[in-house]
């Protein structure tokens, strides 16, 4: 049967209502003020990006429904993801003043949620002000204060706030869902409980407004990640409506021009100074630069430890033969790990001369049984990697250290190796072979501490910021490094957190030996003498 004209526009199938996004327009511009700063009390006139890349599309796009035989809405869900201080509050607190009071809806119920109480209230006490300093909705609507709840009399409605840790009291018939910073849920419970009521409504709508978070694998992460693919492939779901801006994560976050596109007010009603002033900040602590790159630049940034980015490693990639390396002089690390698990051997050749990058040679390990989940949390590299010649598969349920030992042993044979470094922890049986049967390799072992690895991970950090950490594009190693995060002293010393394995879906193992390898050439004078002396 073929879709009846729309009874507003005359226009049939799915399109952009105007008449309905006009009539949105008419009440944020008409009937609500901005609450704060020196906009406060002003009508509230929707910027360009608001106005014709969120509201009107939101709300005007339509579609006719058999099952209700109306036009209805065609978004039942919108994902709003930007920076901080862009307006979401103030734009989530009008949309769900519309749903309450303008969206020809009876008995709409609204639910603001969030992660606690107090995320909670911010959109609830944005919306309140609105309707205090609105001649119109102040003689329309009641504020319970104590309550936390608006009142529309006229039709039976109401808007109040569920918090994530109250979700024992949530009633189940929402008509519309203000969702605020949903990186911060820890789970989806709330989420799902929510818009699984929605379905007795006709057309309901559930906004969820967001920063970007820390953890990509979090509920909020997965949403992210569908909202992504949705925006660049719209037809994978048909009801999400998507506006994102986030920063690209290979983006230089120190270059003022990266900073416009997850911060489409910048100029307006956000100044350019905040930004200045914190990025100076963050520029001199990685804490303060994680917390600029997620809330500022909107990026999906791992914890707020993370060490490396993609484009620093990347650059210092090069050509890394290891047959023309036979004879020159290395030092090495050796990460054993877990017998179940990723063992690394690093042999770091540093640079002979002034602009000459330094060369890492890797050697990587597992054993057979970890590969089907090496592969499950790399999508199918692992297997990759272990055909290209970057990962030895050792057989059985352990990584085999014979054939660790006598990689080590061939490789002592071919390069000029000064020392080899190893974590104390479950090496004493590789210490001790090697003493009987390396008894000219200098062993050191490395505390796996900030006194330990500080050092060599600041200059790690610095080669590959210069593009002289030269490591052949190794995958093994670069998805070791691009997953690393450091803990941060008071002393600014850092040192590599290995994850938790239960959760892990990382390993770091090509960092620790590369840290190991890198601090026995620090720890060796005349090298780093001459090194010194050549200006680097």
């Amino acid at each position: 049967m073929p879709a009846r004209p729309c009874d507003r526009c005359g226009e049939s199938g799915r399109h952009l209502c105007e008449p309905r996004a006009q009539r949105v327009v008419k009440v944020f511009e008409q009937l609500l003020v901005h609450t704060k700063g020196r906009y406060a009390r002003l009508p509230f006139r929707l910027a360009r990006w608001q106005r014709h890349d969120i509201i009107e599309p939101l709300f005007g796009r339509v579609e006719w429904s058999a099952t209700w035989s109306r036009w209805v809405r065609t978004y039942r869900v919108g994902w709003i993801e930007l920076a901080r201080k862009n307006g979401k509050s103030e734009l989530m607190a009008g949309i769900a003043l519309v749903l309450l009071c303008a969206d020809d809806e009876e008995g709409a119920e609204i639910y603001g949620c969030a992660f606690d109480k107090d995320q909670a209230n911010k959109v609830f006490m944005v919306a309140e002000r609105m309707v205090d300093l609105s001649p119109v909705l102040s003689q329309r609507l009641r504020v319970m204060r104590q309550a936390r709840r608006i009142i529309d009399e006229r039709t039976g409605s109401f808007y109040e706030t569920v918090p994530a840790d109250e979700l024992g009291n949530v009633g189940h018939n929402p008509h519309g869902i203000v969702f605020d910073e949903v990186w911060t849920q820890r789970t989806a419970d709330l989420w799902n409980a929510m818009r699984t009521g929605m379905g007795a409504r006709e057309q309901p709508m559930l906004i969820a407004a967001t920063t970007a978070g820390r953890d990509p694998e979090s509920f909020a992460g997965h949403e992210h990640d569908l909202s992504a693919r949705i925006a660049e492939r719209p037809a994978l779901d048909r009801r999400r409506f998507v506006f994102m801006r986030n920063t690209p994560i290979e983006a230089d976050w120190r270059d003022e021009r990266n900073w416009r596109h997850a911060n489409p007010a910048l100029g307006d009603f956000l100044g350019l100074d905040t930004l200045r002033h914190e990025c100076a900040e963050a520029k001199l602590s990685p804490g303060k630069e994680q917390a600029f790159r997620q809330f500022r630049l909107n990026q999906w940034v791992k914890a707020d430890t993370r060490w490396m980015d993609a484009h620093v490693y990347d650059q210092g990639a090069g050509m890394v033969v290891a047959e023309q390396l036979v004879g020159q002089r290395c030092y090495g690390g050796l990460d054993l790990a877990a017998v179940s698990d990723l063992t690394s051997l690093a042999w770091w050749f540093p640079p002979a001369r002034e602009g000459d990058p330094g060369r890492i040679v890797w050697r990587h390990f597992v054993p057979e049984a970890l590969m089907a989940t090496l592969d499950e949390i790399t999508a199918g590299s692992a297997t990759d990697w272990a055909r290209a010649g970057w990962l030895t598969v050792t057989d059985g349920e352990v990584c085999d250290y014979d054939v660790v030992h006598a990689t080590v042993a061939r490789d002592c044979e071919r390069f000029n190796v000064q020392s080899l470094g190893i974590d104390r922890w479950n090496s004493t049986a590789t210490t001790t072979w090697m003493g009987r049967n390396l008894p000219k390799l200098r062993v050191e072992q490395v505390a796996q501490t900030f006194a330990g690895l500080s050092a060599p991970m600041k200059e790690i950090m610095r080669l590959c910021t210069l593009g002289q950490f030269g490591h052949g594009g190794d995958p093994v190693g670069r998805w070791c490094f691009l997953a690393c995060e450091v803990k941060t002293d008071l002393n600014e010393n850092v040192r590599p957190i290995k994850p938790n394995r239960q959760k892990a879906r990382h390993r770091i193992d090509a960092v620790v030996s590369a840290a190991m390898a890198v601090d026995g050439w620090l720890r060796n004078p005349e090298p780093q003498r001459q090194y010194r002396a050549a200006g680097f």
